[in-house]
C-alpha cells in the first residue's frame, strides 16, 4: 500500500475514533441520547461518517443561502439532522428529539475541531518574530513599494 493510501486510511480511522468519543460523550452528557452496546456505537459511527461524506455536501449545497446567512452556524443544524437520521435508522441508538440531536452533534463537531490537526496529520507551526539580525532597507524617494 502506498504512503498516501495509508495516510488516508489512518485519517479515516482517526476521524471514526474522534466521532465515537463524541457520540459516547453526547450519550453521557445529553439527556435524550442513548445506545445499547459498543457494536451499536460502532455502527452509528460508521453510518454517521458515511452520511457526513455523502449527504452532508449535498445538504450544504442545497442550504447554501441559509449557511451563508447564518455565517456557518447552519452547518450545525445539518449535522443535527444527520445525527437524528442515524438515530431513526439504527436500532439500539436512541435520539429523543431535534434538540438532543443538536447537542449530540455539537459534541462530535467540537471534538472534530479540537482534534483536526491530529486527524489530518499536520502539526501546528510556531511563528517566531525576527530579532532584527537582518538590516532593513532604507526607503528612498523613488521607491514605488513601501517596505515594511
Amino acid at each position: 500500500m502506498s504512503k498516501e493510501g495509508s495516510e488516508g486510511i489512518s485519517s479515516i480511522i482517526k476521524r471514526w475514533i474522534v466521532s465515537g468519543v463524541g457520540i459516547w460523550l453526547g450519550s453521557y452528557f445529553v439527556e435524550g441520547i442513548a445506545y445499547d452496546d459498543k457494536l451499536t456505537l460502532l455502527i452509528v459511527v460508521v453510518l454517521l461518517g458515511l452520511f457526513s461524506a455523502v449527504l452532508k455536501p449535498l445538504l450544504v449545497l442545497l442550504a447554501l443561502p441559509f449557511v451563508v446567512l447564518t455565517l456557518g452556524i447552519g452547518i450545525l443544524f445539518i449535522n443535527a439532522l444527520l445525527y437524528l437520521l442515524v438515530g431513526n435508522l439504527v436500532d439500539g441508538f436512541f435520539v429523543a428529539d431535534f434538540a438532543s440531536a443538536f447537542w449530540g452533534a455539537l459534541w462530535v463537531t467540537f471534538l472534530n475541531v479540537i482534534f483536526s490537526g491530529w486527524i489530518s496529520g499536520k502539526r501546528a507551526v510556531a511563528v517566531q518574530a525576527s530579532t532584527g539580525s537582518k538590516p532593513r532597507r532604507k526607503v528612498k524617494a523613488k521607491d514605488d513599494v513601501i517596505d515594511i
